[in-house]
C-alpha cells in the first residue's frame, strides 16, 4: 500500500510541476530529422541465438552496405534497439564495459556517417522489465546504466542522437511507470544535458496506453506510441502474443465479414471464431485507422508535445502481400497527415522492408512504395 501511494505522489508532484512548465523545448529540426524510419531489430538486442551477443554478430548483423541502402530508399533515420542486459554482463569483467561501447560505437557512428539520425532504444527481454516493476533497487541501477550510456553519447551529435528510455514496459500500474520513467528521465538528462528523450506510456507503447500517460517534468521529450491494430490482422500466423493468431492465413485488410466468416470457419474455438468474425463486422479500413491515429494526435496537440509512431509493421509469412502493402499505406499517409514521424517495424525482420540472403538485402518494392519511397538504385 505504502508503493502505491508513493507512486501516486510521485505521478501528482510531477503533473503539478508541468504547470510550471512551457510544453516543449525540442528543435523542429530534430523533429526533421525523424520522419521516416526502420527499425534496426535483432542486431543488439533480441539476438536469440544460443550463442548470445558475440563478437561476429554484432560487427557483421548489419553492415555499412545495409546502411547505404537504407539511406538510398528515402529513409532518414534507424531506430536501433539495445538490450541492456549484455552490457551490464560485460560490465562485470576487466574491460567488457568498454568492449561493448566499442562495438556499439562502431554502429552508431557507421549510421551517423551516411547522415541518418539515431534513436537509441533501450530493448530488454520481458524478464528485465518484470523487474523494473517490482524492485525499486533494480530501478536504481538502470537509471545508473542510463546515465552512463547518456554521458557516453552526450558530446556526440545531439540533433542526430535520441534517447528511448525504453521499449514497450510492460508494467501493469501506470502510476508506478509513471515514476520509474521520471526518475530514468532524469538519470537520462544528467547524463546529456541537451540531447532529446523519447518516453512512453506504461504497456505496450500502444495509443491508449499513450493516452493515459501525462507528460514528464522535461520539455526536450517527444511521446512514441506504436501502431499495429487490429493485431488480428496484423499478427496473423504469429506464434507470440494470442494463442489462436498461429492458425490465422489469409485474413483481409480492408476487412469484409464474408473473408472473416471464411477464415473462423478454421479455428477450434467459438470464443476465437467470434473475435475473427468480428474483426470482418468492425470494417477496419483506411477510415478507422484514421480515427484510431488521430486520438493519439489530439492527446498531443492538447499538452503541446511532439508525438511519433516508431512501430508499426505487418508479419509477411501469412497475409497477402496486397493487403499488408494497403494497411502499410493507409497507416504511413495517416500519419504523415497528422505530422507525425514514423518508423516501420522492421528492416530485414519478418516483418521487414528488406529480406536478407547471404548478407545481401534485397528491398521489396511493393513495401517501399507504400512506405511512399523509392526503390535504391540498382535494385
Amino acid at each position: 500500500m505504502r508503493r502505491v501511494f508513493a507512486n501516486l505522489f510521485l505521478f501528482f508532484l510531477a503533473t503539478a510541476a508541468l504547470a510550471q512548465a512551457p510544453s516543449s523545448s525540442v528543435p523542429a529540426s530534430r523533429l526533421g530529422h525523424i520522419r521516416h524510419g526502420v527499425n534496426l531489430s535483432a542486431w543488439f538486442a533480441q539476438v536469440y541465438d544460443p550463442r548470445g551477443y558475440t563478437k561476429e554478430h554484432l560487427q557483421a548483423w548489419t553492415t555499412s552496405a545495409d546502411i547505404a541502402l537504407i539511406k538510398s530508399a528515402g529513409f532518414d533515420h534507424v531506430r536501433l534497439g539495445v538490450n541492456p542486459q549484455p552490457m551490464i554482463d560485460a560490465g562485470r569483467r576487466r574491460g567488457g564495459t568498454e568492449e561493448y561501447f566499442g562495438y556499439l560505437d562502431a554502429a552508431v557512428k557507421m549510421i551517423l556517417d551516411a547522415g541518418l539520425a539515431v534513436e537509441l532504444d533501450m530493448h530488454p527481454d520481458s524478464d528485465f522489465k518484470a523487474r523494473l516493476a517490482k524492485e525499486d533497487e533494480f530501478v536504481e541501477r538502470f537509471a545508473d546504466y542510463w546515465n552512463m550510456v547518456a554521458k557516453h553519447y552526450a558530446s556526440w551529435d545531439r540533433d542526430r542522437v535520441f534517447f528511448e528510455i525504453l521499449n514497450e514496459p510492460e508494467m501493469l500500474d501506470a502510476y508506478r511507470w509513471y515514476g520509474v520513467e521520471a526518475k530514468l528521465a532524469a538519470a537520462i538528462r544528467r547524463g546529456a544535458p541537451a540531447n532529446t528523450i523519447i518516453a512512453a506510456g506504461a504497456r505496450w507503447d500502444d495509443d491508449n496506453d499513450m493516452v493515459f500517460l501525462e507528460p514528464l517534468p522535461d520539455t526536450n521529450v517527444i511521446y512514441v506510441f506504436h501502431f499495429y491494430e487490429p493485431h488480428i490482422f496484423t499478427h496473423q500466423g504469429a506464434t507470440w502474443g494470442s494463442y489462436y493468431w498461429t492458425f490465422l492465413r489469409n485474413l483481409h485488410y480492408p476487412s469484409s465479414p464474408e473473408n472473416a466468416m471464411k477464415v473462423a470457419a478454421a479455428l477450434p474455438e467459438a470464443r476465437d471464431r467470434y473475435e475473427v468474425i468480428r474483426y470482418g463486422q468492425d470494417h477496419w479500413d483506411a477510415a478507422r485507422i484514421e480515427a484510431e491515429i488521430n486520438q493519439a494526435d489530439e492527446w498531443a496537440k492538447q499538452r503541446g508535445v511532439p508525438l511519433i509512431c516508431n512501430e508499426f509493421g505487418v508479419f509477411r509469412d501469412f497475409a497477402d502481400p496486397q493487403d499488408r502493402a494497403r494497411w502499410i499505406n493507409d497507416v504511413r499517409s495517416a500519419l504523415e497527415r497528422h505530422n507525425i514521424g514514423w518508423a516501420m517495424w522492421d528492416y530485414s525482420g519478418n516483418f521487414g522492408v528488406a529480406t536478407k540472403e547471404n548478407g545481401k538485402a534485397t528491398p521489396d518494392e511493393v513495401t517501399v512504395r507504400a512506405l511512399g519511397l523509392k526503390m535504391p538504385a540498382g535494385q
